[in-house]
């Protein structure tokens, strides 16, 4: 797969629940490399940007699978790890508004709430269960990513417009974007 895989809004199946998956398969290993290719082919073509994470829904394949980077910081460790039927058993510590984009919502970013820790429960790529606390920017990337497995998007927590939304300029620096001119009346993002 490459980035011409991944769907963006205003494409319906972003705003549905994926299926469970109920076995580990060949099938299920193959989606998550395809997962990985689209991804990294994606953050190839942006020079400012990392791949954080992608869940299937985004490459229009409808099951609770996701894909995390190992190492957020670093642009040349390409390894993620999958996360099938990922659960956020519990959320914990603080409320925390930070900045988000997706791949599924072109060039917008927004300041979203998220709690700074979280319990999470999941399978590997094996069918094993694994459970595990996530704090910081890796809590935030898990609740985006289940998010997209229930058919939301990171815009659906955005509710005060003033200084919500940005964009990336020529050198990667985010710079607002005026709500009513460019977010208000964009079908894209709706």
């Amino acid at each position: 797969m490459t980035k011409d895989d991944i769907i963006t809004l205003p494409a319906p199946q972003l705003r549905h629940k994926s299926d469970k998956v109920h076995v580990v398969t060949d099938q299920t290993r193959t989606v998550i490399d395809d997962m990985v290719s689209a991804a990294l082919d994606w953050e190839d073509s942006r020079p400012h940007e990392i791949s954080a994470a992608l869940a299937a829904v985004q490459v229009n394949h409808m099951e609770r699978i996701v894909i995390v980077r190992s190492d957020f910081d670093d642009k040349y460790v390409r390894d993620f790890t999958a996360l099938i039927n990922p659960e956020i058993v519990k959320y914990e510590g603080e409320i925390v508004h930070d900045y988000e984009g997706c791949l599924s919502v072109s060039n917008i970013y927004g300041k979203v709430p998220r709690h700074n820790k979280i319990r999470i429960k999941a399978l590997n790529e094996n069918g094993e269960e694994v459970r595990f606390k996530a704090e910081g920017f890796l809590a935030r990337v898990i609740q985006h990513e289940v998010d997209h497995t229930n058919g939301i998007v990171f815009i659906d927590h955005i509710h005060d417009q003033t200084d919500a939304f940005y964009t990336l300029d020529e050198k990667g620096e985010l710079e607002p974007l005026d709500y009513d001119e460019h977010v208000k009346n964009s079908r894209i993002l709706w």
